[in-house]
């Protein structure tokens, strides 16, 4: 499937969840067997071209794409975790939302000093949990220059954030407007 036919299974719903929010709902995306398995095949390829090592994703949606993308490349997943999730010594990283603050975290094992590390997941807004991911990842010895999504909304600019922190960003749709 092409990246036009998988924005096609994107259902939108208007006004969720507040007035004006246009909301991209990804469930639809995932609930169709060959749109979930274009969808990571996509992003596999291009973590492949980025010299993927490990595949990073943040809880929740991030696990699911993530995780399929580490098994197509055969390589190792990253959980980047909600805190309180993980039963090991961690580090963490709290940051900002659009909404309020939150916090991640991670087994800083996870990664090996100058390892390179692509983060995937569903979708960036105004990239403040893929910029916190990057900072928690780079924090245990990761190297982390690129981030793969299969939604960018381009008009949040988040895409710009993470490109500042010098992370290229890759996305396979892109929706205009909040």
């Amino acid at each position: 499937m092409t990246p036009d036919q998988l924005k096609a299974l994107v259902r939108t719903v208007p006004d969720f969840p507040q007035p004006g929010i246009q909301f991209r709902d990804i469930t639809t995306l995932i609930g169709d067997g060959a749109g979930l398995s274009a969808s990571v095949a996509h992003l596999a390829a291009m973590a492949r071209e980025a010299g993927a090592q490990k595949i990073a994703g943040m809880e929740a949606r991030g696990f699911i794409f993530g995780a399929a993308v580490a098994v197509q490349l055969g390589v190792g997943f990253v959980s980047v975790r909600k805190p309180g999730k993980l039963p090991v010594d961690v580090i963490g990283i709290d940051y900002d939302l659009e909404y309020g603050k939150d916090r991640l975290e991670m087994d800083p094992g996870a990664v090996s000093d100058g390892e390179q590390v692509v983060i995937v997941d569903d979708l960036i807004a105004t990239g403040g949990t893929a910029l916190a991911a990057v900072k928690l990842l780079r924090t245990a010895g990761a190297r982390v220059d690129n981030a793969l999504f299969v939604i960018d909304l381009p008009d949040l600019g988040g895409a710009e954030r993470l490109a500042a922190a010098g992370v290229d960003v890759a996305a396979l749709m892109d929706f205009a407007g909040a």
